[in-house]
């Protein structure tokens, strides 16, 4: 078998490619025959043979080396040695001939920023994240033209840098016309991947690169997936640019094979080694207060947010389905709410370095459509729409840090609420309805409504977040500036023991894991480790949370709901991981309750009664103001029934009938006094009220 390609000078060469065809037919007789028997019994609806290169390589090392610089003609031989085997299809119908695929090439941590010249027309692997996927479109495989002057027929394989034939051979007349319908289509796909995040350098942008897949590989990628590739390096034609042609060329990569990377978070390689490290730190007694200090150690104090970042970076326990399959969120969601520079940014900047996978982004900078999933004309396929992977999806099995959260427009926050709740986007754009994955933990930081806390009003009024989008936050923060002598002392000592180079506190080496050990240490916890829940533990909970509804029910406010039932769960379970222990104990259920109830006393307790109440975050309004704002409506119905009889509504009598709705006269004074403050209502004269923009 002879195959002609083109060199670079683009003159046509011919590969004798006999004896690599002889060598694919031995390799495949003796290592593959197995594979291929199966293939054969469900061919054409698995049409590719996937071959192992390290087997390849151990066959015939020289061949292997070939495929990697001569792809083209090695991948036509292996293919050629296939079809020359003649063998039979069960049906009988058809011509065994499938794809050859090359897959498991040793790793070379190629990124594509490295990809360049010298590797166009080879074969190159990598791995990336993929952004946006075109529609499938369908590319001549076959042509077939008939002579409109002879009638005469032939068929042309349609293979790379192929010029369609205008000349008859038979009558020699340019009268050659392609007939679709007799010709054979192969279905292709444009789509698009990107470096993978962990792998960026800091600061730098991320690579990008075209891919296109064919046949039986089309619709086996979906946006936001990590993806190991193996493909050759192709050029594009280059465009005319004011009718100049410029000879500078794009690139793409044809795809040869791809294996869809679900490790997510836990990608990272763990040697044996750092597996007996791993094991050895996690018997330390005290390993959950190592943990903690080794998360964010340049920060002084905070235990309490330190503790659930780590909570937040273990996660809770995968896999776990509710009865009829649906799936039980694992990913802990975390907000920091504080006054300006009390190290939120920098808790968000620690816990991006540590997580292996994330993403990290601020303020009036994200969209909506940036944070999930964007509508975006179509450039790789025919110009029409395709949807692109925002920040979430592309973070799905990691983290996203969103700072300035409050600065977000709340259309785009209210994007947030399915990603955070179920872990997928639905989406419905541009005649697109489509599903992402967003199997994303949330760590997001905010400023006050007015700047600053006023500690005199309740924390939760203050806060310029939905009410519906607070409650998805399994823990709230609110971190608040105090004026505190000997912590301001302790903590201005730190600080500038840092600048002056000394050891602090929490630099000392028994309290501190490197932060290399401690990412591998989460990772393995996490790939590992699936804590289930014990009955002390579980009885613990269950206390807790009835206790509270009962207190709850004395005072007339809800002080916990279901929600937040689960969220201890969670929490547990990531408490149990730090030690790497398969069962959820007492006093990981003591942890996660302690947490929660330092959330609670801080941001769900009713200033006015001092009871806790959950509708403090859940409606934004505690009891007590609830209460007020049906006192207010009673007095301004009062004021509507005086209106319908009289010109003005006299206070005293509107006094006096409050008093029948257990509105004492202290308050019913204050409350018209905070209408008329408002603006609600005026008075057409002294002591009679009228109310505004009303007859």
């Amino acid at each position: 078998m002879i195959l002609f390609h083109s060199n670079y000078c683009g003159v046509m060469e011919k590969t004798d490619l006999t004896p690599i065809v002889q060598l694919f037919h031995d390799f495949f007789t003796t290592i593959h025959r197995k594979k291929i028997d199966g293939l054969l019994l469900v061919y054409p609806s698995r049409k590719s043979l996937m071959v192992d290169y390290q087997e390849l390589e151990r066959f015939d090392p020289d061949i292997a080396d070939r495929l990697v610089k001569e792809p083209d003609s090695i991948i036509e031989a292996a293919e050629t040695a296939i079809k020359e085997m003649n063998l039979a299809l069960p049906s009988g119908e058809r011509v065994f001939a499938p794809h050859v695929r090359f897959i498991n090439f040793p790793a070379q941590d190629l990124m594509i920023e490295q990809l360049g010249s010298r590797n166009i027309n080879e074969l190159v692997a990598f791995k990336g994240v993929v952004t946006k996927r075109a529609e499938v479109m369908h590319r001549v495989k076959i042509a077939f033209y008939r002579c409109q002057v002879c009638d005469s027929t032939t068929r042309h394989p349609v293979i790379k840098n192929f010029t369609p034939p205008k000349r008859c051979e038979s009558c020699k007349k340019l009268a050659l016309k392609q007939v679709d319908e007799e010709s054979d289509f192969v279905d292709i796909q444009r789509a698009e991947v990107q470096e993978l995040l962990e792998r960026v350098k800091g600061g730098a942008p991320t690579a990008r690169i075209e891919l296109l897949f064919e046949d039986d590989l089309v619709n086996s990628i979906t946006p936001g997936e990590n993806v190991e590739l193996a493909g050759i390096i192709r050029l594009r034609q280059p465009q005319k640019f004011r009718q100049k042609q410029e000879l500078v060329y794009g690139r793409y990569l044809e795809v040869n094979s791809f294996k869809s990377l679900k490790k997510d978070f836990e990608e990272i390689d763990i040697s044996k080694e750092d597996e007996r490290r791993i094991k050895e730190l996690s018997t330390n007694p005290n390993i959950e207060k190592i943990v903690v200090d080794s998360v964010a150690p340049g920060i002084y104090g905070h235990d309490e947010v330190k503790w659930a970042i780590v909570l937040q970076l273990f996660g809770g326990t995968v896999g776990k389905t509710m009865k009829g399959g649906a799936a039980i969120r694992d990913d802990i969601h975390v907000l920091l709410i504080g006054d300006p520079g009390l190290a939120k940014s920098r808790f968000l900047q620690n816990s991006a370095e540590i997580a292996p996978k994330s993403i990290y982004v601020s303020g009036k900078t994200v969209s909506g459509v940036g944070l999930t999933v964007s509508a975006e004309k179509d450039e790789l396929g025919d110009g029409g729409w395709t949807l692109k992977a925002g920040a979430l999806v592309l973070a799905s099995g990691g983290m996203a840090m969103i700072d300035e959260f409050d600065k977000i427009d709340d259309e785009d926050r209210a994007a947030l609420h399915e990603a955070m709740e179920s872990s997928q986007i639905s989406v419905a754009k541009a005649g697109i309805v489509a599903r992402f994955r967003t199997k994303t933990s949330i760590l997001a930081a905010a400023n006050p409504k007015w700047g600053r806390f006023d500690q005199n009003k309740n924390l939760a009024d203050q806060f310029k977040i939905s009410p519906s989008l607070l409650s998805r936050f399994d823990l709230i923060f609110p971190i608040v500036d105090v004026l505190d002598e000997e912590k301001d002392t302790k903590l201005a000592q730190h600080i500038l023991s840092t600048h002056m180079g000394r050891a602090t506190e929490s630099d000392k080496t028994d309290r501190v894991v490197d932060r290399d050990i401690l990412r591998k240490y989460i990772a393995y916890a996490r790939r590992n480790i699936r804590p289930k829940l014990g009955q002390e533990a579980s009885e613990k909970i269950k206390e807790f949370y009835v206790d509270l509804r009962r207190k709850g029910k004395d005072s007339g406010s809800v002080a916990i709901t279901p929600r937040y039932l689960e969220g201890l769960v969670r929490l547990a379970e990531a408490n149990a991981k730090i030690r790497l222990s398969g069962a959820v104990e007492e006093k990981d259920a003591e942890t996660a309750i302690k947490l929660l109830s330092y959330v609670m006393r801080q941001v769900m307790t009713d200033r006015a009664t001092g009871s806790l109440d959950v509708d403090t975050i859940a409606t934004g309004k505690p009891k007590s103001e609830r209460e007020k704002l049906q006192k207010v409506d009673t007095i301004m119905e009062i004021i509507r029934e005086h209106l319908k009889s009289k010109d003005s509504a006299d206070i005293e009598e509107i006094v006096s009938d409050a008093a029948s709705y257990d509105i004492d006269e202290h308050t019913a004074r204050k409350l018209i006094a905070e209408l008329l403050r408002k603006g609600d209502v005026y008075e057409k004269e002294h002591g009679h009220l009228r109310i505004v923009g009303e007859r």
